[in-house]
């Protein structure tokens, strides 16, 4: 069974395709590949992000609080309306990440957002996290899909610990009309090519060889937020629209 409930500290950081080659080949002493990324093939990963008609949660998010949260609805590689998606709340407080998440039709899941967190709970789903989610919505009614973004991950589990996960995203992939995962991963590209964001997830401190190598490729950590980077680049361009108007 996938896991449901995560609680775990997340730093990110930002590596070049050189840097990616080097990393992962100490990497893979260390850690084993998540089972859909034999020979370091990358398997996509879509999502619809859920807001506001003002867009207060991704604004209150980049406004740095000690509490935030975002809401969304997310699939791997492309679905079809009867495959199974996760409705996923993430939350952060003092930097510790807690998601929740629960499997769903996708189709079912598109209804449950459309009715404000109401519908039917099936013996598949995680009863208390879609209680959770539908009072997050109810709260913030009405939410509403906002953007897709979509990336390939590469993933690693570290051997014997479970706990501690590496992931690195490519082709960071955006687009704010055809809000449907089963429509296409395709869209805008958010970063130049060839960047990769790395993110460590772990609920304890980071191995002392982690750590090393970190050191050793001078890669240094950073503060990025796909939704975020998107809606800024979405506010300045809507901006620039307007001044040329």
């Amino acid at each position: 069974m996938a896991i449901e409930v995560f609680n775990r500290y997340e730093n990110k950081y930002f590596l070049t395709e050189i840097m990616l080659n080097r990393v992962l080949a100490e990497l893979e002493e260390h850690m084993m590949p998540d089972k859909f990324n034999r020979g370091r093939k990358t398997y996509s990963i879509c999502n619809i992000y859920y807001d506001t008609p003002d867009d207060y949660l991704i604004r209150t998010s980049l406004a740095k609080p000690a509490y935030k949260e975002k809401l969304r609805l997310r699939a791997y590689n492309i679905p079809s309306k009867n495959d199974i998606a996760f409705l996923e709340m993430k939350k952060k407080f003092n930097g510790l990440v807690n998601k929740r998440r629960t499997p769903i039709l996708l189709q079912d899941g598109y209804r449950f957002m459309a009715n404000n967190g109401i519908g039917n709970i099936s013996e598949d789903m995680n009863a208390q996290v879609v209680r959770e989610i539908s009072c997050m919505i109810q709260r913030y009614q009405p939410l509403m899909p906002k953007v897709m973004i979509a990336y390939d991950r590469l993933a690693y589990f570290e051997k014997g610990n479970p706990d501690l996960r590496v992931s690195f995203d490519t082709s960071i992939r955006t687009r704010r009309d055809r809000l449907r995962l089963e429509e296409g991963n395709d869209g805008s590209l958010l970063l130049p090519k060839g960047i990769w964001l790395m993110e460590i997830k772990s609920a304890s401190a980071t191995p002392l060889w982690l750590t090393k190598l970190l050191s050793q490729e001078d890669i240094y950590k950073t503060s990025f937020s796909k939704y975020g980077y998107e809606y800024k680049s979405f506010i300045t361009s809507s901006k620039e629209e307007l001044h040329y108007a």
